[in-house]
């Protein structure tokens, strides 16, 4: 049992409890094609061109921004690097087309634990989404995926965006809970790293989608965190948040 018995659960959302490149990949594979490069590929540079943006702009100190404001730059920068170039240059990669992918991110399908998981994890704790991005963008992607959350709290809900160490405070005093009453569960070392420097008890949880420059085998080893969970497809639905819960006694 752990003590003092956690409270409440803090769930980072994309990557971590949906699986944003299946639900992506599908409309990519019926964009043009784009020389040497699979669409398979272009999902997985949108996201690490993504999550540069977000650790460029909390360095810099440039505040939130909407995500899809983020996700277009993005996007059209790497269409650019990757020869399909402007709107005006190449009308197969319209306007309408380029918004259409930045919407796709709404929408998104859940991992085979996530819905078992929280569910069971929702009998015993509160379990609350904090992550960057928008309120519209937590609402849409939980309504798609199904997943269901006691509260969200988006970095435009707080104005303020992970890693920075007042985000987790910030959330910690709206739930009106100490750092140890909480656990924080996330696929991205850099956000638990984060959220352990203000006392929040981390569980990381493996996705193959995410993480890709992390040595997560040194991480697993080195014990970097409270909990280390493997949550890539092998475990099916079993794994993930179905092992959280468990872990957590749920």
């Amino acid at each position: 049992m752990l003590q003092p018995p956690p409270k409440a659960i803090i769930f980072d959302l994309m990557g971590t409890c949906t699986d944003w490149k299946s639900s992506l990949l599908p409309l990519l594979r019926s964009c043009p094609t784009l020389p040497h490069l699979s669409p398979e590929t272009l999902a997985d540079e949108w996201r690490a061109g993504f999550f540069e943006e977000i650790h460029r702009r909390f360095l810099s100190g440039d505040g939130t921004e909407d995500i899809d404001v983020t996700h277009r730059r993005v996007l059209d920068r790497l269409l650019e690097k990757h020869g399909a170039g402007t709107v005006e240059d190449d009308e197969a990669w319209s306007e309408e087309l380029r918004n259409r992918l930045v919407k796709q991110w709404h929408v998104q399908l859940p991992w085979p634990d996530s819905i078992s998981g929280l569910e069971q994890l929702k009998e015993k704790f509160f379990v609350v989404v904090l992550a960057n991005g928008t309120t519209r963008l937590q609402l849409d992607i939980v309504t798609s995926s199904r997943l269901s959350f006691h509260t969200l709290l988006s970095s435009q809900l707080l104005g303020l965006t992970k890693p920075d160490p007042k985000i987790y405070l910030r959330a910690l005093e709206l739930l009106s809970l100490k750092p140890e009453e909480t656990v924080m569960v996330a696929a991205h070392a850099y956000d638990l790293r984060a959220a352990a420097e203000v006392g929040i008890r981390t569980m990381y949880v493996r996705r193959e989608t995410e993480d890709r420059d992390e040595d997560l085998d040194k991480v697993e080893k080195e014990r970097e965190f409270d909990w280390f969970v493997e949550g890539r497809r092998t475990k099916g639905e079993e794994g993930g948040l179905v092992e959280v819960a468990r872990l957590l006694g749920a």
